[in-house]
């Protein structure tokens, strides 16, 4: 099962959302690190391309895909089980499913855009939460990572559904977190929820849109997926409950 002697060699991992550019870097830098990767998308084509990128650049790896329904909490639970029937064990699920809509002022707020950010930024947090969180807590690394905004510590007029979805998605997190210091008891969490916080993220087909952007203050695909990597380099109790900034604090 093992991909080599990457410092992830034997750990399987789920990455929910990995066909966007965020997804298909985790899936990059996790089968690099010699993780088995298991990733979810609701576009198969794009779910498709993103594997096979992955498994290309790594020809011993196993990059897998499934296409699951995130939004129903019994696919969600259906593709845990089967991660764990078919490699013996779940040692992390990346999620980075995303979305935004904005405003131009907050008296132009639409709640439609919050019904669409609720299901997609709080709803999938809760069902992967949920539908994996005892499988993480049986391995002896387990790692849930929440990729979240700079937006939900300090929310701007525009943003307002955005920073509210991104907010309530850490809280949940971070309750997550505390399941996993009361299963560790005295001897601490062997397991850990941690959320890595960006500004907003860029890769290249941005950059090649638009050449002059700065893009200042955001954090690359590329980076993103070595810090998502990270989280397991460090102990669960070191991580476990963090707000891991990528971005300046405001």
């Amino acid at each position: 099962m093992a991909n080599g002697n990457g410092p992830l060699s034997g750990a399987v991992i789920a990455v929910a959302g990995a066909g966007g550019p965020a997804g298909r870097a985790a899936l990059l830098r996790l089968a690099e690190a010699g993780a088995t990767v298991v990733g979810s998308d609701n576009d198969p084509e794009r779910l498709a391309a993103a594997v096979d990128a992955a498994s290309y650049a790594h020809g011993g790896a196993t990059v897998v895909g499934d296409t699951v329904d995130l939004l129903d909490l019994k696919s969600t639970n259906e593709w845990a089980t089967r991660i764990e029937k078919d490699f013996g064990r779940v040692d992390g699920l990346v999620h980075l499913v995303g979305g935004w809509r904005g405003s131009e002022t907050f008296t132009k707020t639409s709640l439609d855009d919050w019904d669409f950010l609720e299901l997609l930024l709080i709803r999938t947090v809760q069902h992967t939460s949920l539908a994996f969180h005892e499988a993480l807590q049986r391995s002896d690394r387990g790692r849930y990572v929440l990729i979240s905004a700079a937006g939900a510590t300090r929310p701007t007029a525009g943003n307002a559904a955005y920073a509210a979805g991104k907010a309530a998605a850490e809280a949940w997190t971070l309750a997550m977190a505390d399941y996993f210091k009361k299963a560790g008891g005295e001897q601490g969490p062997t397991s850990a929820a941690a959320i890595l916080v960006v500004k907003a993220l860029v890769h290249e087909a941005m950059r090649a849109e638009r050449p002059n952007a700065k893009f200042a203050g955001f954090t690359d695909v590329t980076d993103l997926a070595e810090a998502i990597a990270g989280v397991w380099d460090k102990p669960a109790a070191e991580v476990n409950g963090q707000r891991l900034w990528l971005t300046e604090k405001p």
